[in-house]
């Protein structure tokens, strides 16, 4: 099973055993999983990966973004001296063709680097030595060979381009300002706010690695007998509730979703990962079982008070409405066993 499936599998199965009602026969809590599955070692789980790092360039590359986006002619632009080769230049340019303009070759507020080829041979250097509000009229030729419009090829053109503004190399508090990041008012500020932005990210992307491969040395040391007919048929229920709920939320259908994502047919997604669900269920639970984390009663109450709370309820039984508490009781163990997997795991950064 591949990685990618491997890793939205505790979102799927949460996504799909909350959003509909579980048997309470077919809680893992009780089954006798032991004569099911025997654990291999699970405490220190070896576990490579990288370190979680924030990519200087990244970082440059997004306060780039972030603070270019908010240049106008009237706030940060620079309007007094002329394009130079290197520049960044904000333009408005208009393509005709034997007077006739042609699609594709109109933009507003365009960001072109001079030098940088993105255009066609001649449009970049006739811009150089433009000031800014100047409009120039560039006669070029589309190269003979041009893919991105084989109509164009080899044909002659005209662009009229106007020089908006120049973008700045330096930043000012005053673009940062216009942001709309709320309280970030300065440079220093924004960049940090990008650096703990991308430092966060790191940090979500390092948890969600290891902890993709804890559970796949969990599974992988573990002997399994044949699975429970009811439990696979469970997941496979659930995950299916998800699933569809997800699709039907982002506008796809189901087919198109597990063959972009997954590579196969949503018939085998949902065959292989009721297995894997399975299976992952009932190794939680041992690990559960042997080292007494197993959600009791009281702690069940006090998570579900917490969680109406959050989500504005009266009451937990307002929270529930209709859904199965045992259900709950699952999700909080993986949470758990999840955690001391993680915990004890055998990490070697690289």
């Amino acid at each position: 099973m591949g990685k990618k499936m491997v890793i939205v599998l505790a979102a799927l199965l949460a996504a799909g055993m909350l959003g509909g009602c579980g048997q309470q026969s077919d809680a893992l809590k009780d089954m006798k999983v032991e004569k099911v599955v025997t654990l291999g070692e699970y405490k220190g789980i070896p576990v490579q990966l990288a370190a979680a790092t924030v990519d200087e360039a990244q970082e440059a590359e997004l306060m780039k973004a972030l603070y270019m986006d908010s240049v106008t002619a009237d706030r940060g632009g620079v309007l007094d001296r002329e394009v130079v080769l290197g520049d960044t230049v904000n333009i408005d340019y208009v393509g005709t063709r034997d007077g006739e303009a042609f699609q594709g070759g109109t933009a507003s507020g365009a960001m072109l680097e001079i030098g940088s080829g993105q255009f066609i041979e001649g449009f970049e250097e006739g811009l150089i030595g433009a000031m800014p509000g100047e409009t120039r009229e560039l006669d070029l030729h589309f190269p003979e060979v041009y893919k991105n419009n084989p109509q164009l090829a080899g044909q002659a053109v005209t662009f009229t381009v106007t020089v908006n503004f120049i973008m700045p190399t330096e930043y000012s508090d005053e673009v940062v300002a216009s942001i709309g990041v709320p309280d970030i008012t300065t440079v220093e500020q924004m960049q940090q706010f990008v650096h703990d932005y991308l430092d966060r990210n790191a940090q979500n992307t390092y948890r969600a690695t290891l902890e993709n491969a804890v559970v796949d040395g969990l599974i992988n040391g573990c002997v399994f007998k044949e699975l429970p007919e009811a439990l696979v048929e469970k997941y496979r229920n659930n995950v299916q509730a998800g699933l569809e709920a997800d699709c039907a939320a982002n506008g796809v259908d189901m087919e198109t979703y597990c063959q972009y994502s997954f590579g196969m047919d949503s018939t085998s997604f949902l065959d292989q990962y009721a297995e894997k669900a399975a299976q992952q269920g009932l190794a939680f639970q041992a690990v559960a079982n042997a080292e007494n984390l197993n959600i009791e009663d009281q702690e069940l109450q006090e998570k579900l008070e917490e969680y109406a709370v959050q989500g504005g309820y009266d009451s937990v039984e307002a929270f529930l409405g209709e859904l199965d508490r045992e259900e709950y009781r699952e999700y909080f163990m993986f949470e758990k066993v999840l955690e001391f997997l993680t915990q004890n795991a055998q990490i070697t950064e690289i």
